[in-house]
Formats: C-alpha cells, structure tokens, sequence
C-alpha cells in the first residue's frame, strides 16, 4: 500500500462558502419571499467562490442561464487556478422552509474531479431509495417496499415498527405511504428536503432509516456527494412526471429503465462536499443571529477518506464587516 501525505480538503473551503449562503439567507426566514431569501444566498455563494483555486464547472445549479443569472448551470466559478471540477450547488434547499419559517432548510454543495457527475439535462425527478451502509447490499429498487423494509430492519438490527421512513408529501406518493403504513414502519411526511433527508438516512444517529420516492434529479446528484463520503447506498432510477419532460428525456437519449447507483450519479470517489444549516431542526441547526454576530453549524465531508466534520462556527459582525463583500448584519 502506498501512504500519502495529507492533502487539503477542500471542502473545508467549500464550508466557508455554504456558510456565507446560510447567513445571507437566514435574514429571510419566515417573511414569505422564498426569491429573495434564494437571491440572497445565491449572491453570497457566487461572492464566495471567487476566492477558492479551483477551474469549476457548474454541472448542478440554479437553472438554465437564462433563468438564473447567477450560478447556472454550466457557468464557471472559482479562480480559474487549481484543478479542474465539476460543482454541484443548492444555495437554499428548501426555498419554502425558509420563506415560512419551517425547520430544515440548509445551504449544500459538492465538488467532484471534472467529469464526474452526472448531468441530469432535462430530467427533473427520480424515483429514490437511500439505506445508511448496513443495509446497502440488502435493497432492490424493483422489490416490493415491504420486502425491503423488511430486509433493511433486519439488516439494522430493529423491529419493523422501529423503522421511520422519509417520504416527501405528494400526491404521486399516496399509493407508497399506504403500503409502508401497512407494513408497520413509521413515515416522516415533509414538503420539502430532499438532500437533508438523504444525509439523515445515511447517517446512523439521525432518526431517519429509509428515504423512499420520487424527488429531484439534482437533488438526487447532490445528495450523492454526501453518500460517497458517509457510505450507504442510493439507488435511484429516471422517472419523468409531465409529459414535457418525458418527450426531452426521448430526444435527449437518456433510459429511463436503467437503476443507478451513488456511484453513477458521482463517479470519482474523491469528493467533497458541505451542508450548512439555515433554519434549524433535528439533523443541522440554523443560524442563530446574536445581535454582535451569528452562530452556525455545517457538515464537511471528505468522500477519498471518509472524514465527516462537524462545524461550528460564531462570526464576529464588527470584525467580519471589515474585510467582507457579502453584507451579513
């Protein structure tokens, strides 16, 4: 076995950045502008990525250029100096969550070799099933759901009715929200939060076991920088809901049969990726404003080793001010 010597994480960089988004953003929690509380954290993130050594690509992002002027995707971010990556942002996940002052709102991105991930194009929904690493070889995308809630708990070492299952709350959902009700586990229905739940189902502290359903593609590719660093397993599959998108997704070449992996969807295992909470509640806290500066906390993840770091961090406004574009206070 060759030793390497330590490298720089990037993603301790990359906190720096969802940090600034997580700030900016918070000012808007609860005052029901979901595009300002965005357009905040959008500027922020940009601001911030000036200063990181990088060539990136942005392969997940905000939209289409002409829907999003900044941090769309294909645009370039960074220095233009260091190595070249392919950039996964989501600067408020849970645009809703935040302009209603709802729990779960948190700021994310990934960063992976040029290449690595997948291009989602014109698919905008997946159907998603995402186990923590003791269930990962015991799941099948096309098995019946009781079939693998019954696997995943025996894997996990639960009863049944122990299993608490994310779901997001869709009417596409009604048919699998009964089934998994008739098994006996237990559903978590939210509106919105499809990377957090992600990151709760792989992580073996949170109360989450299971993510199942259709959500966002992006998302889904998101969420697969955090499962190649934590460990677990996504399995997910292309799954058009409008007819629009159907035909593009034809036109485009892409197979909607085909079951892919964390692995597809990031193909390089050298990843980074960081999370930083906005409204709080049971997997991140949010920004928590002093009045003299703020309190946040953020997940940074190396994928090559395996680290997963908690961050906490108190910002000083009457330092901070001094020397920094983004305008937090």
């Amino acid at each position: 076995m060759v030793m390497e010597a330590p490298e720089r994480n990037l993603a301790m960089d990359l906190c720096r950045i969802t940090e600034a988004a997580a700030l900016a953003s918070a000012r808007w929690l609860g005052r029901g502008n979901k595009e300002a509380g965005d357009q905040a954290a959008v500027d922020a993130m940009r601001l911030s990525f000036n200063s990181l050594n990088i060539k990136g690509k942005i392969v997940i992002g905000e939209g289409e250029k002409d829907k999003a002027p900044m941090l769309f995707n294909g645009e370039t971010v960074g220095s233009g100096q260091g190595p070249e990556v392919d950039v996964a942002v989501d600067p408020v996940e849970g645009t809703n969550l935040l302009a209603f002052g709802r729990p779960n709102a948190i700021s994310v991105v990934g960063v992976a070799p040029a290449g690595a991930m997948f291009d989602p194009g014109p698919s905008f929904y997946m159907q998603k099933l995402v186990v923590p690493v003791m269930a990962k070889d015991v799941v099948d995308l096309d098995a019946p759901t009781e079939i693998n809630l019954r696997y995943v708990a025996k894997a996990l070492g639960k009863d049944l009715d122990d299993l608490v299952v994310f779901v997001l709350d869709r009417p596409r959902h009604k048919d699998l929200i009964e089934e998994i009700r008739k098994v006996g586990a237990r559903i978590q229905l939210h509106s919105d939060g499809d990377v957090n739940r992600s990151l709760m189902a792989v992580d073996p502290c949170s109360p989450v076991d299971v993510m199942m359903g259709t959500g966002g593609t992006p998302e889904g590719v998101i969420s697969a920088c955090a499962i190649r660093g934590i460990g677990g397993r996504m399995l997910c599959r292309l799954n058009p809901q409008l007819e629009k998108e159907k035909k593009a997704m034809e036109e485009a070449g892409m197979d909607t049969s085909v079951i892919l992996t964390e692995r597809d969807l990031v193909k390089n295992n050298n990843v980074f990726f960081a999370a930083t909470g906005i409204t709080g509640g049971e997997f991140m806290p949010g920004v928590k404003f002093t009045g003299a500066g703020a309190e946040t906390r953020s997940l940074v993840i190396r994928g090559k080793t395996g680290t997963v770091r908690t961050i906490e961090a108190r910002h000083q406004w009457k330092k901070l001010m001094r020397i920094s574009a983004v305008k937090y206070d």
